[in-house]
């Protein structure tokens, strides 16, 4: 549905995107990964035919962005991250406006009921744009891009600057749209994009630098990790036998009720022998768990920008 192909963008001397090449098939949800600067608005611009490659070819239903922008334009709905309101103008009045911009057929009531549906605006359809909250307000620029119910969705950070509440409905509505649409999304929270993706593109400086699922980045991630161990017992001559496994550092320890919970840095796989070593000493293995911080150090990993902020 999408393809890139050694596509690179210029703004003067600066080099945006480089030679980057990716396919995304019908039906699936792909989210574009990294930093802000990375590259991910320029690209999603491209396939929204608001800007044109400086080199290489990208194509999306099939249609070149370059020389087959009105075909694109039909087929794509677009979420820029400023979404494309007016305050002056109730909900259901602006959809009505976009949908006669997009040449909607007769049936513009379907597509409406439709969008509203989809991104729960029902209740607020009469309501001017100026009164709604922020979340809302990115609802409503969904429904825009959904209203002539396109076979390719381009989101641009429809997350950023959502509370908690907001982004676990944002999540809801778009793993509702698997299947009807193509999504593609950019984000810089890992996180929550790997709970929406079937796949993600990880763009550091312009370029492609990994791409999969989050199972196979972090299966073909050789980097190390933190782990949190939960112990019962005497932990002293536990702890000591564990400093000297190979790999394993920064060795902390903190007294909980009942137990000990032991805090260690992983530059290798060594859980197994973390096990034993503890059931060895007479120890009792309680819990665990890879520490929560893993995904985002897998993310600067891939990025190679350990210390950025």
């Amino acid at each position: 549905m999408i393809e890139m192909e050694t596509m690179s963008k210029y703004y003067g001397d600066k080099k945006a995107v480089s030679d980057l090449s990716f396919s995304i098939s019908e039906g699936e949800i792909v989210g574009l990964l990294g930093l802000n600067g990375a590259g991910k608005s320029t690209i999603l611009k491209i396939l929204g035919c608001f800007l044109l490659p400086s080199v290489g070819r990208a194509t999306v239903g099939g249609h070149s962005v370059a020389t087959e922008a009105q075909e694109v334009r039909k087929i794509i709905g677009y979420l820029p991250d400023t979404p494309p309101l007016y305050n002056e103008m109730t909900v259901r009045s602006y959809l009505e406006f976009v949908a006669r911009l997009k040449e909607v057929p007769a049936t513009i009531s379907d597509n409406i009921a439709y969008a509203m549906d989809k991104t729960n605006l029902l209740d607020v359809e009469n309501r001017f744009i100026s009164q709604l909250s922020h979340g809302y307000r990115q609802r409503v620029g969904i429904a825009q891009a959904l209203v002539h119910r396109p076979k390719v969705l381009i989101l641009d950070e429809p997350i950023n600057g959502l509370d908690p509440i907001q982004i676990a409905e944002m999540r809801d509505l778009i793993l509702s749209l698997k299947g009807q649409h193509t999504v593609i999304l950019s984000s810089h929270i890992l996180s929550e994009i790997t709970k929406t993706c079937d796949r993600i593109l990880v763009i550091d400086q312009g370029q492609l630098v990994a791409e999969g699922s989050e199972t196979e980045l972090k299966a073909g991630s050789k980097a190390d990790f933190d782990l949190r161990v939960d112990v019962k017992g005497d932990h002293a001559p536990i702890l000591s036998q564990l400093e000297k496994i190979e790999g394993l550092s920064r060795l902390k320890t903190k007294n909980m009720d009942g137990f000990t919970q032991i805090f260690c840095h992983c530059q290798l796989d060594v859980r197994s022998q973390i096990a034993k070593t503890i059931v060895d000493m007479g120890g009792e293995l309680v819990h665990m768990a890879k520490e929560d911080g893993e995904l985002e150090s897998l993310f600067f990993r891939l990025v190679k920008s350990e210390g950025k902020s």
